[in-house]
Parts: C-alpha cells; structure tokens; sequence
C-alpha cells in the first residue's frame, strides 16, 4: 500500500483524499494548516486518515514533516506558487510527486528539479492542463498530418443570474492566473506567446451557445510536444456570452491585473460560489489521413456527482479524478516511473478505464 501525502486540504484536496481513501489502495495523510473549511469538514471521519497541521506553503516545514514521516508518494493541490518548493522536498526525500498547476513558469520549475530524480514528476494532472491535453493527444495521433487543434475546458454554474454569469467553482488565485498571464500557442507552426482575454470567438454545444477565448496554462506541454508538427494549435476557455468582456473591462480597462489582490477581493466579495455547475470539455483537430482532409471530436459534459456518501461538484470531480488517475496508472502501470513525465503520454483508453478516470467515461456526448 503506498503511502501518500496530499497537501492542501481545500475543494480539491479533500476530494482527492476522499477517492483515494475509498479506493483501499493508499494510506494517506492530508496536510494543512487548517481543516474548518466546508469540504474537509465533509469528510468522514476514518481512522485511515491521517490529518496533520503542517504549514505547506513552509518548505522549512514540508521539509522537517518529511525527515520525521516517510512517505512514497506526494499530491500537491496548493496554489500554483506553492509547487516549486513541493517539488524539490519531493525530490530530496524520494517522493514520486504531482501537481495540478496551471502555470507554465511553475511547471518549467518542476521539470528542472526532476532532473536526476529517481522518482516520477508529474505536473498538470487536472482537468486543463490535464485531461484536455490526453483527449488531443489522442485526436491528434489519428492524423498523418496536422493542421489545427482547438481546446476548449469551461467549467461554469448550470444557472447564472449574476453580470459576469459566473460563478466560482475553484480557486480564485488560479482563476486570476489565466485571465492575467500570457497563452502559449502555434500560429503557423511557430511556438508563441498570445495575449489572455483575446482570441474570442462563439461556440455552440448541444444548441447552448458559448464565448471562447486565450487563457493561460490550459495548453499543457503538448505546445512544446507538437511544435513544428501543427499548423494552428490554441487553448480557450468557456464562458456564458458577456463574460470576456466584463472581465476584460476588470484587468484591463480599471487595470485590476496590476493589483491582483484587490481583484481577488472584489471576486470573492460579489461572485457567489456554488456547487451546482458543469464541466464542458470539447476538442476538435483537422489534418489529413490517407490524404484526405478531415476533422474530428470529442466533447465531454460532467455534471456534480455522489462519492462516498457526498455530493461533489463537477469540476471537483473533474480535476481529482483526473490526477487520481495519474497517480494510478504512473504507481501500478508498466510505464516511466522516473524523472519528468508528460502526462499528455497517457493513453485515453488506459485512464478512461481506470477506476478514477470512470469519472470521465461515463460523460461522453
């Protein structure tokens, strides 16, 4: 049974902590400096899980907790800034390590710290970076040649009555974190940086209609991948129709990007939260096979789901399913088990089958 620390014990980690515990497979040991909030205190109480008040965005402390509490295996569902520091107390102590940042700096970090390391690294085990990346792989290596790949992850509330129709489903740090940084893409083949809030264009889904536009870090590294290999390949996130320019007004207008901090407090302040809304996942890629130009798809619609005995919202659900997942198929499968790993590699139908990636399985439009 591997031994496995979860850090961070917000709306992500406490589900992770929940799968992997039901699963029977994992001891595990959740880590934070406070356990009052609303999904921790959901959990169940078990004797087989272990809740220890350790300040982890502390390396000092990751580091000391460590040297007492040997452990194989480490999930970091912090904030994305916070992962730099995980990574190397994983690497000095033996820790195979995942993450689920969005941000590109953060994940070149990690993948410099997995040099040398005898142990897996996998960073962007969510849902975008994450899931969205395994079903283009999988799109993409249909084709002989590739002209154009589009991604596109919005998760969103089923009911919006709010200017912004939206409301949070995750972390406002992160949520900021691709409104504000620059995109990877390639355009025309080059690797190149687009501006956020750019790029919007109408998507309509099962006849909803839809705003996509740049943000950043859901690309993943399939850019780096699939540079010189792809004509046109972009990352968009999903909104209600309105909403790019509303918070396009907010960074960029009242230039609230510069001061992150206020924004974060006006969010939180008048956006409600809420744990009735769905996770669109639509991937379209174009290219030619047996010399013929074609196209193909794939969409997943998740919606708020029961796990052991609690009702978990769908971009929960989403991302610790998917980096569960990860955690499985890198553990007890035949494949890398050292150094940095792309987790774009993994085979759709390999985590579609696995026992965390059913989630997503039973989602296909």
């Amino acid at each position: 049974m591997h031994k496995i620390i979860v850090a961070g014990a917000g709306k992500i980690g406490s589900l992770i902590s929940t799968l992997l515990l039901d699963s029977g497979d994992y001891q595990v040991t959740l880590l934070d400096t406070d356990f009052s909030g609303h999904d921790v205190r959901r959990l169940q109480e078990s004797a087989v899980l272990h809740k220890v008040i350790v300040d982890v965005s502390d390396e000092k402390s990751l580091d000391a907790f460590l040297r007492d509490n040997p452990h194989d295996v480490i999930v970091s569902s912090l904030p994305f800034y916070c992962n730099p520091a995980v990574a190397r107390c994983a690497k000095k102590f033996n820790l195979h390590y995942f993450d689920l940042t969005e941000d590109t700096e953060v994940t070149a970090a990690v993948k410099k710290i997995a040099e040398g390391a005898s142990t897996a690294f996998v960073p962007q085990c969510g849902l975008a970076p994450g899931f969205i990346g395994i079903a283009a792989h999988h799109l993409m290596k249909k084709f002989s040649a590739l002209d154009t790949v589009k991604m596109r992850v919005g998760a969103l509330p089923v009911n919006s009555n709010n200017a912004l129709r939206y409301a949070l489903t995750w972390s406002t740090d992160g949520l900021i974190n691709e409104y504000g940084n620059l995109c990877v893409a390639i355009v025309d083949g080059d690797l190149m940086w687009v501006r956020p809030l750019e790029g919007l264009e109408a998507v309509e889904l099962d006849g909803v209609q839809y705003e996509a536009f740049n943000t950043s870090g859901g690309l993943g590294s399939l850019a780096e991948l699939y540079q010189g290999k792809v004509r046109t390949m972009n990352y968009r996130t999903l909104r209600y129709p309105g909403h790019c320019e509303k918070i396009h007004f907010l960074m960029n207008d009242l230039r609230l990007n510069e001061d992150r901090s206020a924004l974060k407090t006006i969010l939180e302040r008048a956006v409600p939260k809420t744990y009735q809304d769905v996770v669109l996942v639509y991937v379209s890629v174009s290219g030619y096979v047996d010399g013929v130009f074609m196209e193909d798809n794939l969409v997943y619609k998740v919606y708020p789901k029961d796990i052991a005995g609690q009702r978990w919202s769908a971009i929960q659900v989403t991302t610790a399913a998917a980096i569960c997942a990860m955690v499985d198929l890198t553990l007890n499968g035949n494949g890398q088990k050292k150094g940095f790993i792309y987790q774009e590699n993994t085979k759709l139908e390999d985590f579609l089958a696995n026992r965390f990636g059913q989630y997503y399985a039973n989602s296909i439009s």
